[in-house]
């Protein structure tokens, strides 16, 4: 599936970060760095990162 991150709504708070370290870290800066192309099996680590996100900044794509 691919993760997208809407940057305008991001402000880096990090939930995603805590739900799904392996996908969603914060780089320099603070600025969201995450892979765009996850295993179909971590489905539910990224519907947790979604709903953990308060900016609702991040969506799934299949």
């Amino acid at each position: 599936m691919k993760v997208h991150v809407d940057m305008n709504l991001c402000q880096s708070h990090g939930e995603c970060v805590i739900v799904a370290p392996d996908v969603f870290t914060l780089g320099e800066d603070d600025i969201l760095v995450w892979s765009e192309e996850v295993p179909d099996d971590r489905r539910a680590a990224m519907e947790a990162a979604v709903d953990a996100c308060p900016m609702m900044a991040i969506r799934l794509e299949n």
